[in-house]
């Protein structure tokens, strides 16, 4: 049977300090909390579930919180231990990874399901039949991506410098 490993409250405080995850966690809040705001200054009608959507949950949109994040890892990651470290290598070729996965293929995806769905709604339109729509997942733009790149790196060379 597991055991249960005992959290110190050291061990969180210890967390907490942690120039690393301090600024990864702050660069998703801020760029989830800048995404919240550019929403609310769009010109469209906002209801207040889509706005906790996009403050928590919501993918897409300025800027990419996943650029921030990676970016501020691997900029925290090579400002604490040293752009040779092999942490720091792995933090890059991650961060590498996640942007190009948020701006190529989930964004692929979410226009190849957009297009799907308007067919599937004109053909059941025609037909008089059901149609149940695919999720649409969004990607970024690449300047979403560059934006939220840069906000990560800046948080992270804040955290390592102030």
């Amino acid at each position: 049977m597991p055991t249960a490993i005992p959290l110190k409250t050291s061990s969180l405080r210890a967390l907490f300090e942690n120039v690393i995850f301090l600024s990864t966690v702050s660069s998703l809040f801020i760029a989830q909390l800048l995404k919240a705001v550019i929403f609310l200054l769009s010109g469209r009608r906002k209801k207040r579930r889509e706005l906790i959507e996009v403050i928590v949950w919501r993918t897409g949109g300025m800027p990419s919180s996943h650029s921030a994040v990676v970016t501020s890892l691997a900029t925290s990651v090579a400002f604490a231990e040293g752009f040779s470290s092999n942490l720091f290598i792995i933090a890059f070729w991650f961060a590498l990874v996640v942007v190009r996965d948020a701006m190529g293929v989930r964004r692929s995806a979410g226009l190849l399901a957009r297009a799907l769905n308007n067919l599937g709604r004109q053909t059941a339109e025609k037909m008089g039949i059901d149609f149940h729509a695919v999720k649409e997942i969004q990607g970024h733009t690449p300047l979403e991506v560059v934006v939220g790149g840069f906000l990560g790196i800046f948080i992270a060379a804040a955290f390592a410098f102030l």
